[in-house]
């Protein structure tokens, strides 16, 4: 049994009306009074609790599978199935992961009725969430006293790399006519080899498409149309060395990187281009094969699922080694990696040149956010300037990393972490477009 806050403040209502009966004697009776009617309304609470177990029934309802960083829905649905009206106050026993301590649900429940209660939780690592007992403490209008009901329902949950983020880029990507925002439309300079279909020709197609012989039989003018070739083999290289650990919003570079992997795995297959991964740091560590058939894209999310950061630094040697190993034929390379220095650029830069003769490689690396807030604040003090001052030149690094990269022919992509999903999939669509791939 719990006693609430109500009855702790009609005690102290009646320990002070026996205080004021000293100076004022005719207040004794009125506080004897007061103190047998309060003794009378707890037991009668009591008995309203205990002498019948609260006919609550409750459960959690929620999704196999959370996504990774996104707001996933959990319900709690409660029903008073007695003929007591009773106030409840719900505390869900969440997983550690989110050190959430103080989560409760308060509510109102008359006989015979439901109630669903909401709440949205955001993971921010991958890996199994355990969901401990659901307590309800029931109290009647009197609010006196309160029984706890211990509802047993552990459940476990597992945090996959972003599902929804995935879906959303899939709507935006596939759609001939992009206008969402963000996803650009790229512009086809001539066209590729495969071919699509013939049809009427219209103000504004190329005329060097046009089809004479199908032209002269049907006594109008008709253009061939091509199509994106297909069956192009991209590869995603996520580096999971200690760089990628650094937190951005609760996000470890390297969460945002697996994020983005799964959507961009995603619209190349929908494109029907082959999928692959590879991931290394100071040892290879996930490799598949370019593929196009099914079940690619749930062999990604699996080994997405069950990568790790690692405390060393990235060999980018082992790196091309790997890459010759497993990849045979010329390949668009998504290498997501962090340079936080030109000096780590310089020393990996060898590899990366020797990797971009043999494949497309693009280099997806991150902006630092914290530094450019930093660059970006006004400046009160002295030390202020030489911090900005700092902070920029910093910033400026990261530009000139991307001009050395662009003048040895590798493509680069500088983003923020936030936006890393969005211009990776701009930056394929754009080489797809170009017929660069």
């Amino acid at each position: 049994m719990y006693l609430t806050n109500r009855f702790f403040w009609i005690l102290g209502a009646i320990m002070a009306l026996f205080a004021l009966a000293y100076p004022f004697g005719w207040l004794f009776p009125m506080a004897q009074i007061a103190l047998g009617a309060g003794a009378a309304l707890l037991l009668a609470d009591v008995l309203l609790l205990y002498l019948r177990k609260p006919q609550i029934a409750c459960e959690r309802r929620l999704s196999t599978v959370f996504s990774l960083s996104d707001p996933n829905e959990v319900i709690i649905a409660v029903e008073n199935q007695g003929n007591i009206y009773f106030n409840l106050t719900i505390t869900d026993e969440l997983p550690p992961q989110f050190q959430q301590r103080d989560f409760e649900i308060h509510c109102e429940l008359p006989p015979g009725q439901p109630y669903l209660a909401k709440h949205v939780l955001r993971p921010l690592s991958r890996g199994v969430y355990d969901f401990g007992n659901i307590n309800v403490f029931a109290s009647t209008r009197l609010g006196l006293a309160e029984r706890k009901l211990v509802f047993k329902q552990p459940q476990e949950v597992a945090v996959y790399p972003s599902i929804i983020q995935m879906k959303q880029y899939e709507l935006r990507a596939m759609q001939h006519i992009a206008h969402e925002t963000g996803i650009k439309k790229m512009r086809r300079i001539g066209h590729s080899y495969e071919f699509e279909q013939i049809k009427n020709y219209v103000e504004g197609d190329d005329y060097r498409s046009v089809n004479w012989k199908a032209s002269s039989r049907r006594a109008t003018l008709m253009v061939n149309q091509y199509e994106d070739e297909r069956s192009q083999q991209v590869y995603c290289i996520i580096d999971k060395s200690r760089v990628m650990k650094m937190p951005f919003e609760g996000l470890s570079l390297m969460d945002y990187a697996i994020n983005t992997v799964l959507a961009i795995s995603n619209i190349i297959l929908k494109k029907q281009d082959k999928a692959g991964l590879l991931t290394f740091s100071d040892v290879i560590g996930a490799t598949l094969k370019a593929e196009r058939d099914s079940s690619q894209l749930k062999r990604i999310l699996e080994s997405l699922y069950r990568e790790k950061e690692r405390p060393g630094e990235a060999n980018y040697e082992l790196l091309y080694e790997g890459v010759r190993r497993l990849i045979g034929m010329r390949s668009l390379l998504l290498l997501f990696t962090n340079f936080e220095s030109s000096y780590a650029l310089e020393r990996a830069l060898p590899t990366l040149r020797r990797l971009n003769r043999s494949h497309l490689l693009v280099v997806v690396f991150f902006e630092n956010t914290e530094i450019r807030k930093l660059a970006s604040e006004d400046v009160q003090k002295t030390a202020d300037i030489y911090r900005q001052t700092v902070a920029r030149q910093f910033l400026q690094d990261k530009k000139e990393m991307v001009i050395k990269l662009r003048q040895y022919g590798i493509q680069a992509v500088l983003t923020r972490p936030e936006d890393l999903t969005l211009n990776t999939i701009n930056k394929y669509l754009e080489l797809k477009s170009r017929g660069l791939i």
